[in-house]
């Protein structure tokens, strides 16, 4: 698959790149793509809504930001209400589910005045738009921002982790008769257009590739997320030595499908991977499995992953919806009844997105996970 390497001046730049120095890594492609300080994807528009390149969760509908705030104030209930608590969000759009979830949350009394509040966030257009959603939420508690979940002061910690994990960085692996090959990005024979290709063979490569995939038949393909997997390991690290716990929301699989799940996204509608980098935003299915293996390796307890819909049905979503309903005028009754079976049916999201929680260890029978 080849296509023009100078069709966004990140993309020439990347050509160039490779051009010097030889082919890169798939996750190098997407961390330039997405976070390159200069023309990253992430780093200068707002790609969310309607008008935008895709709709998450809390867009859809206020109900999901609020079950999550009370899921949060909840287990910092169970985990012996310490104050403070960092209560973070990583990768948090434009706020809106921040904003949902504080509204909320105030139904757990003393819970908001024990909250201190961190964002993990590297793009400045939209720090800005999430303090402006976050200033009437949250008033005299101005969130801390952080471009790293490591760089999070020490205490107990309640984290929200909602389309996050699918943007981060993916190497690919191909199986072949003779082994593995790492599928990189290179040139076409016209040194412009970039391309896939395959690496060169490398019996040490077969380390990297989980169990399951490793098995694979000839043509197999195997996607590992080394950032992911840091991450779930310090997740787990951390709320096993510190106290708390984490909501991961994503969408994937419980266990990887053994095909390529990399894609491309601009206007809600899917494009070549390599055509616009910088323009497009760039997500890859998450592996549950593998974070949960990561986390408890670590230390913590890890329940589910559960499929949304079941998620949010057992946090109470359909009470929730009845009780928008009942002030609501015809068309805001049939709006909220849509967007319900958005975020909960198998022809929504029900069941493509998954639920996961990373906890301390001891705590069991969770909200949403029983």
């Amino acid at each position: 698959m080849t296509t023009p390497g100078g069709a966004t001046p990140l993309g020439r730049r990347l050509a160039a790149r490779i051009a010097r120095f030889g082919p890169m890594t798939v996750a190098d492609y997407m961390a330039a793509a997405l976070t390159d300080p200069e023309a990253g994807y992430y780093m200068a528009g707002d790609p969310f809504g309607r008008a935008g390149d895709f709709t998450t969760a809390p867009e859809v509908s206020q109900m999901f930001g609020e079950l999550i705030g009370l899921w949060c104030a909840d287990l910092w209930d169970r985990i012996g209400r310490p104050d403070p608590v960092w209560l973070v969000e990583l990768g948090p759009g434009r706020g809106t589910l921040m904003a949902d979830a504080l509204r909320a949350a105030k139904a757990q009394p003393g819970f908001l005045e024990a909250v201190r509040l961190a964002l993990v966030e590297v793009s400045p257009a939209l720090r800005a738009r999430q303090a402006e959603a976050l200033g009437p939420a949250a008033p005299g508690r101005a969130p801390i921002w952080l471009d790293h979940a490591g760089d999070l002061p020490d205490g107990p910690l309640l984290l929200i982790a909602n389309e996050f994990f699918d943007a981060l960085p993916i190497r690919q692996f191909e199986k072949t008769a003779a082994g593995w090959r790492e599928r990189l990005v290179g040139l076409a024979e016209d040194g412009e257009r970039l391309a896939f290709t395959a690496g060169p063979e490398a019996p040490a490569l077969a380390a990297l590739i989980p169990q399951g995939p490793r098995e694979a038949e000839p043509g197999g393909l195997a996607e590992v997320c080394p950032a992911g997997l840091g991450l779930a390991a310090w997740l787990g690290s951390r709320v096993a030595g510190q106290g708390g716990g984490a909501l991961v929301i994503d969408y994937g699989a419980a266990r990887p499908s053994g095909r390529p799940s990399l894609q491309a996204v601009s206007r809600h509608r899917s494009q070549d991977v390599l055509a616009a980098p910088g323009d497009a935003d760039l997500t890859a299915h998450v592996d549950f499995g593998a974070l949960a293996e990561a986390a408890a390796a670590a230390g913590a307890r890890v329940q589910g992953p559960v499929i949304q819909g079941r998620f949010l049905e057992a946090l109470g979503i359909e009470t929730r919806a009845a009780a928008l309903a009942r002030d609501a005028s015809a068309a805001q009754r049939l709006a909220i009844q849509s967007d319900l079976e958005r975020l909960t049916s198998a022809a929504g999201m029900g069941e493509h997105f998954k639920a996961l929680a990373v906890t301390q260890p001891d705590l069991d029978s969770l909200p949403g996970f029983a």
